[in-house]
């Protein structure tokens, strides 16, 4: 159901690869909310997805672009605020991979030249799209950029790899460009830190399936879905969210907060009794 939260405003989803994707469901639903929009994933991505498919449906232009050249980011913001007849009020970057993770190098035997690479993809591509904007002032007054994180930057998982210090500078990216962005032209830069979700790139995290199944038995809300998350970055891109910036937003059921649950704990338990009362309800507290 649309509320017109983003009625007249214009976008930049990066990083929507197929109906899996995260910013594929956010920019169905920015769409949905009114707003027009351009879609940009790297030239193979585009070849090899489904984002010409989402163009149609969105009546959206496809701009490929290597989001780590910043010679192809000038050109998606310029071309985007051609398009859309004025400046952007929301971006999305929705850009993550680790060649050491889809080689299997483990954390303790990294390719320091996959390492670059997978900083360059997840997070200095941040830096450099928010620069670019900046540059050519194509982001509006009081806009907003939104970029994807997971509590991994904060917490260490198994599989996650060299994805967390990825994560983590995203994070400080968001902060250090935001309080210059915020300062000088009105703009806010947040990161959602989401649950784990099965999208393309998820699912090449070492047991991608367990850490889902056991971040859903620690939150008392459960797992964040994919169309959850982009009911939440609608939030962040409306005028609802104008003073929220340089923050990292837990979108992940409270598992953030959470230390041990009970049904992570019967997991390793043989029965729930021990943690029912004499009624046989279970104990929460």
């Amino acid at each position: 159901m649309s509320h017109n939260l983003l009625k007249g405003k214009r976008g930049i989803i990066f990083g929507a690869l197929n109906d899996m994707s995260i910013a594929w469901k956010v920019a169905e639903r920015a769409v949905e909310e009114g707003a027009m929009i351009t879609l940009s994933n790297t030239p193979i991505a585009v070849r090899m997805g489904q984002v010409e498919e989402l163009g149609e449906k969105l009546n959206a232009t496809v701009l490929p672009a290597d989001a780590t050249n910043v010679d192809d980011l000038n050109m998606v913001f310029s071309e985007s605020v051609k398009i859309l007849g004025g400046k952007i009020d929301f971006v999305l970057h929705s850009i993550g991979m680790s060649p050491n993770v889809r080689k299997k190098r483990t954390y303790d035997d990294l390719d320091y030249d996959l390492l670059e690479k997978t900083l360059d993809i997840s997070a200095i591509s941040f830096h450099k799209m928010l620069q670019v904007a900046k540059k050519q002032d194509a982001i509006a007054e009081y806009g907003s950029v939104v970029a994807l994180s997971y509590v991994a930057a904060q917490r260490t998982f198994f599989g996650y790899n060299d994805m967390a210090d990825a994560k983590s500078l995203l994070e400080s990216i968001a902060r250090s460009f935001g309080y210059i962005y915020g300062r000088e032209k009105n703009v806010r830069v947040n990161t959602i830190s989401q649950s784990p979700t099965m999208t393309t790139a998820g699912s090449g995290v070492k047991g991608m399936e367990h850490l889902m199944d056991f971040s859903e038995r620690m939150c008392p809300l459960g797992n964040a879905s994919a169309d959850e998350c982009a009911d939440y970055c609608i939030v962040m891109f409306s005028d609802l969210t104008k003073k929220v910036t340089m923050q990292n937003l837990f979108h992940d059921g409270g598992f953030s907060s959470m230390g041990m649950s009970l049904r992570a704990m019967t997991q390793y338990s043989k029965s729930i009794e021990d943690y029912s009362d004499d009624a046989g309800k279970p104990i929460y507290g």
